[in-house]
């Protein structure tokens, strides 16, 4: 196996006191159902995927990137009655996360980008609140499946164990890909409210109230070749952003 300097868990203390890291990557998914056919660990999956590659494309032109274990589990709070969605309520993610950085600012790294794979995750509040407290650390977050634009990839619309998600894992993990034929159509019950409806206001989702097979978009378009493309596009965006974050003075930002 190639050495991957840039991922902290197949890594030496003797290459890490000299590597001198720029940025620290932390992946964060969730262990929850993910329609009939893919992992409940579809989305930790995703998420060290997307975090090694993209490491690996800002390693590869110099960025002193690495990336820590993922977290594998998420704000599960509307799929309680699911078995075995495990959840962490955002405040516990607050802790683990000053736990992180407080870490970081004693060690003098200094900055730190939570990669996201979770769309019930939403760490911008807690970086706020974080960031006042540990000014010497730069605090960002990400969520990679937004990091190109899925229309130019994907034709039905979902945003869990959809047509994306179904892709992305054919093309890293085939293995545990059921077949399609096995998929529930991810059809989902829409909201009775207009403003909710629309987006402009927002209620969580009670996710077995919306979706019968607990997928929300129709998975059956997927194809690995679809996904390969996607990760493509989203890991090198990604890698650019750590280059450019690397390089960058947190105390000189603007333009």
């Amino acid at each position: 196996m190639v050495p991957r300097p840039y991922i902290l868990a197949e890594t030496t203390w003797k290459t890490v006191r000299e590597a001198n890291y720029e940025v620290v990557v932390l992946p964060w998914g969730a262990t929850e159902a993910h329609n009939y056919h893919l992992p409940y660990a579809t989305d930790n999956i995703q998420s060290d995927y997307v975090a090694a590659e993209a490491a690996r494309k800002a390693w590869a032109v110099g960025a002193k990137v690495v990336v820590l274990p993922c977290i594998p589990f998420g704000v599960n709070t509307g799929q309680l009655d699911i078995t075995l969605d495990m959840n962490l309520n955002p405040s516990t993610q607050l802790a683990i996360v000053r736990d992180m950085v407080q870490v970081l600012a004693r060690q003098g790294i200094p900055k730190l980008v939570i990669l996201n794979g979770h769309g019930g995750n939403d760490f911008r509040q807690i970086l706020r609140e974080l960031q006042a407290e540990f000014p010497t650390v730069f605090l960002s977050t990400l969520n990679w499946f937004k990091a190109a634009d899925r229309n130019q990839y994907f034709s039905a619309p979902g945003d869990h164990a959809d047509e994306l998600e179904t892709s992305v894992m054919q093309h890293i993990a085939l293995h545990l890909v059921s077949p399609l034929a096995e998929a529930g159509n991810g059809a989902t019950k829409q909201f009775r409210i207009a403003a909710l409806r629309q987006g402009w206001a927002w209620a969580q989702r009670e996710w077995s109230q919306v979706s019968a097979d607990t997928g929300v978009g129709n998975p059956a378009a997927a194809t690995a070749e679809k996904g390969a493309a996607f990760l493509e596009a989203v890991t090198t965006n990604i890698a650019q952003f750590l280059v450019e974050l690397a390089a960058a003075d947190p105390q000189d930002l603007y333009e």
